[in-house]
């Protein structure tokens, strides 16, 4: 038998089980933004599944108070102080401030994990309509200014009432996850998993965050039509 004929002998690498994902209970969870509706409600959710979560924003006094109102362990903090001392950092502030909050933070999300779930979005007379950032997408515009941050995407099709409604068990979703490196997409997944109900699915790389992003203002539509707070479920994974 020739050396060829051993090699092709040996067993192949067994493929990754695409639902084997890691342990994040013990990392630390930051939210810019967290004093707003769907900041607010992701801490809600994240502090309540038993994740420590840290609320961020511009006023340190604003986001105490506002981790007082949550409990659950959930503490308040500048935005800085929010990014330094958090191991995942979701970015939910409003797409208006989007920008400016991090370049501002550049430094404090340096080696940071960084989930970006916000919505370009504008609004007239005919409802809720998709914005196109120059870099594509709000993800792809905080990879630009987060250069040496690990950026993803989720969160982005959630609903803010349900989210912060205590008498809701399960939030029955899926979470589209966005990223460049398999390691960055599987925490997030693992991340979204954690609160009841909800799966997080790997959905593609940055480049494709702005069709996901785009989405929510179909949802608003919907939400609006049937009275309803509409999530997202991908059928046959």
């Amino acid at each position: 038998m020739t050396s060829t004929d051993n090699a092709g002998d040996r067993a192949k690498p067994a493929v990754k089980d695409p639902w084997e994902l890691p342990d994040v209970s013990g990392l630390v969870v930051g939210v810019l933004g967290g004093t707003g509706d769907q900041g607010r409600g992701l801490a809600y959710r994240l502090a309540r599944a038993g994740q420590k979560v840290i609320i961020g924003s511009r006023a340190a006094e604003r986001a105490r108070a506002a981790a007082d109102e949550l409990g659950l362990g959930v503490e308040g903090a500048d935005n800085a102080e929010c990014a330094r001392r958090s191991d995942i950092v979701i970015v939910a502030v409003p797409w208006e401030g989007h920008g400016k909050t991090l370049e501002s933070l550049r430094e404090e999300l340096a080696g940071k994990l960084v989930v970006d779930c916000v919505n370009p979005l504008g609004f007239d007379k005919q409802g809720a309509y998709a914005l196109k950032p120059d870099e594509g997408s709000a993800a792809q515009q905080a990879a630009a200014l987060l250069p040496d941050s690990r950026v993803t995407a989720a969160f982005h099709h959630l609903s803010a009432v349900l989210l912060q409604d205590a008498s809701v068990e399960e939030i029955d979703t899926d979470v589209m996850v966005l990223g460049e490196a398999r390691a960055d997409t599987d925490l997030v997944q693992a991340l979204a998993a954690r609160i009841p109900g909800m799966r997080g699915v790997f959905a593609g790389r940055l480049r494709n965050a702005h069709q996901v992003e785009s989405l929510v203002a179909n949802l608003i539509s919907v939400n609006r039509r049937y009275k309803a707070h509409a999530g997202l479920r991908v059928t046959d994974v």
